[in-house]
This record gives structure tokens, C-alpha cells and sequence, in this order.
């Protein structure tokens, strides 16, 4: 057992980052330096008891587990019949946990009173927002290293009601889907599994954003799933990459084609690497063609005058008399982005030679 200090835990510091899509602001809370390597400490105790008594079901946070994993069990129970998701939104979990539940649950594992009350005090610290401290009675903001392992023990009680029931189910984190067969199966489970969370474990259920639907017109894990237990990426996913690379190709941002092809690579070879089980090609190819327009966008725009415009698509191959026929035409930049002058200089060749990723052949080569 790691040597844990009496002293009271400093308060952690507030920072709110945007939820996915828009929605709302994510509440993180960053421990100091010293508060952290004791969290990690615990951490390393705690998890090798708590984690082997987690549901088969569970799939974030754990090690050896992940998203893709989840998929494929949710893809196997669509292909099993189970057509109808339960999706179940829990209204800002992470800040709503009840803290007197919390150390029940961790009180059947842990014996130590000493590790218990620093815990405690860990979630009790303060939240430094905007040079003030507030007290916290409530809630493990997401940021330390302890909050996502408390998470799971606290929903694991949720994992063993619904194994108890015989639900197929897939829950990371605080994302959980119920697989039945119909939708008048699907509003029972919801009702039921709503009324457990709000009554025993205390934390609230979105009703606005919880549905009762078919899997087809709901996404887990940022995918589709589709007839047959298929895999597909889900609009909002399409959007969301695309508004990353927007702010990557910003016309303001005064960087070379070069840095922004690097940056938007970085962002690209891992964004594909996820959605690599889905069935996305077509989407990928639109979204390379997109992705280059940017560049090119970027490119003119950075030319700024006519001559310069006329002069750097002729060194690229372009025709001088096209070239002037494209810089004159009078296009805002992004329809002269478009026009045959900036494709035939500014060909798919040219940004494979400034080293740009092509999704469509990066996605062929992770399912060879």
C-alpha cells in the first residue's frame, strides 16, 4: 500500500472544454502535480481489485478493452435480431455523482479507512473556476486519474442490473445501449432502466437526448450501425472532422501549406485508423476531395493579387493563358478553388508530393 498524506488535497483546477456537436460545455477538473501522482498511486492499488469484478459489458476506461471492441458487440447483436437501441444519455454524469453512494460501493472492496477518507477528500476538493473556489458536494470531474475507474464501480451497479435482467448491452463510460427486438420492448427497458438510475444510484437521465429507436438511426462511438450488424460513420462524425479541418485551413491563420498539411495529417492517419471497421469509402473519397479544395483555398488565398495567383499556378504546369483566365475571373476563393486552373495545377499528384494523406488509400491499407 503506497504511502498516502494527511494533508487535504488542493483544490483542482476548473477548466470547461465544448462537448462534441455544440452541445454544451464539458466540465474537466485538473489536479495539482502532487494530488495527481497520489490519484496515480491509488490507482495503480485500486485497479487491479475493482477491475476484474466489472461487467464483461464495460468497455471504457479498462485496459485491454476499447471502443472497437464495444462495436463488435453491438454489431453482433444487431446481426442477432436485436434492431432497437436503447440509448441512454445521462445528464452531466461525471458532475452529478451522489458521493455518499460512491464511497458505499468502493466500501465493499476497500477496507483501508485511511485510503477511504483521502478518496473522499479528493472529492470533496474545491473547483478552482475563475480565481474562485467553489466546494463540491457532489460529482468526480473528469480530469484525474481516479474519476474514470470511480465511474465504472459506480455504474457497474447499472452493468449487473441489466445482466440481471438478461439484456444485451454495451456500456463505455457513461454511454449505454440496450439492445432488444422491438420498440415496445425498447420503451419498457427504458422506463424500467430510468427509474433504476434515478432511484437507487441517484443520477439523471436526459430524457431529451434518451431514445428508443432502430440502431440505424442512432450512433455509438461516433458510428452507424447497420442492417445485418454492418458499420457505418455517423453524420455527426463526418461533420465534426470536417469542422477540425476547417479550423486547420483557416485563411487567417498566416502558416505555410506545408505546416497545415502536416497538422491536418496528424489529425487525419488517426481519425481514419478508428473508422477503419466501418463501410466508408465513398464517404472518404468526398471527404479527400474536400479536404484538398481547403488547401487550395488556403493556397490562393495566400497569393492574395491576381499576377501572384497567375504566376504560381504557371509554375505549377498550368498554361499561362489559363492560369490569367483563372486568376482574372473575378471567383471568390473558394469557387476559384474549384475552377479547372487550381485542379490542374493543384492536382491530387501535387499534394501527394507535399506528403497530404489520402483517407480512401489510407483506409484500403488498414482493411488489406
Amino acid at each position: 500500500m503506497p504511502e498516502l498524506p494527511e494533508d487535504q488535497p488542493q483544490p483542482v483546477r476548473g477548466v470547461q472544454i465544448p462537448k462534441p456537436g455544440g452541445t454544451g460545455m464539458r466540465q474537466l477538473g485538473i489536479p495539482t502535480v502532487a494530488d495527481r501522482l497520489v490519484q496515480q498511486a491509488m490507482l495503480q492499488v485500486l485497479e487491479p481489485i475493482l477491475d476484474p469484478t466489472f461487467s464483461a459489458s464495460s468497455y471504457g476506461f479498462r485496459s485491454g478493452r476499447g471502443a472497437h471492441d464495444a462495436l463488435a458487440a453491438a454489431r453482433q447483436y444487431v446481426a442477432d435480431g436485436r434492431t432497437v437501441v436503447v440509448d441512454i444519455d445521462l445528464e452531466k454524469f461525471f458532475d452529478k455523482v451522489n458521493h455518499d453512494i460512491l464511497m458505499a460501493r468502493l466500501g465493499r472492496w476497500v477496507g483501508d479507512k485511511r485510503m477511504l477518507r483521502i478518496i473522499g477528500r479528493f472529492l470533496r476538493a474545491g473547483l478552482m473556476q475563475d480565481g474562485v473556489c467553489v466546494s463540491r458536494e457532489e460529482g468526480t470531474p473528469q480530469g484525474g486519474p481516479l474519476s474514470p475507474l470511480l465511474a465504472n464501480l459506480l455504474l457497474d451497479d447499472l452493468d449487473k442490473e441489466l445482466e440481471r435482467r438478461g439484456h444485451s448491452f454495451c456500456r463505455y463510460a457513461d454511454d449505454c445501449n440496450i439492445y432488444v427486438a422491438s420498440q415496445a420492448a425498447g420503451e419498457r427497458v427504458l422506463a424500467s432502466v430510468a427509474g433504476f438510475l434515478e432511484g437507487k444510484l441517484r443520477l439523471r437521465v436526459n430524457r431529451d437526448k434518451s431514445a428508443v429507436a432502430p440502431v440505424v438511426g442512432r450512433k455509438f462511438l461516433g458510428h452507424r450501425l447497420l442492417p445485418g450488424g454492418r458499420l457505418g460513420i455517423a453524420p455527426q462524425s463526418l461533420e465534426r472532422a470536417k469542422e477540425r479541418l476547417r479550423r486547420l485551413t483557416r485563411r487567417n491563420r498566416g502558416v505555410s501549406i506545408e505546416q497545415v498539411i502536416g497538422e491536418a495529417n496528424a489529425f487525419l492517419t488517426g481519425w481514419v485508423a478508428y473508422f477503419r471497421f466501418a463501410e466508408c469509402k465513398t464517404h472518404l473519397q468526398r471527404l479527400d476531395e474536400w479536404v484538398r479544395r481547403k488547401l487550395r483555398c488556403l493556397r490562393l488565398k495566400q497569393c492574395r493579387r491576381a499576377k501572384p495567383i497567375a504566376d504560381f499556378l504557371h509554375r505549377l504546369g498550368v498554361p499561362k493563358w489559363r492560369a490569367w483566365i483563372g486568376a482574372l475571373s473575378g471567383k471568390g476563393w473558394w469557387r476559384l478553388s474549384g475552377s479547372p486552373p487550381a485542379q490542374e495545377g493543384m492536382s491530387s499528384a501535387w499534394f501527394e508530393s507535399l506528403g497530404l494523406v489520402s483517407l480512401s488509400q489510407r483506409y484500403a491499407q488498414l482493411n488489406r
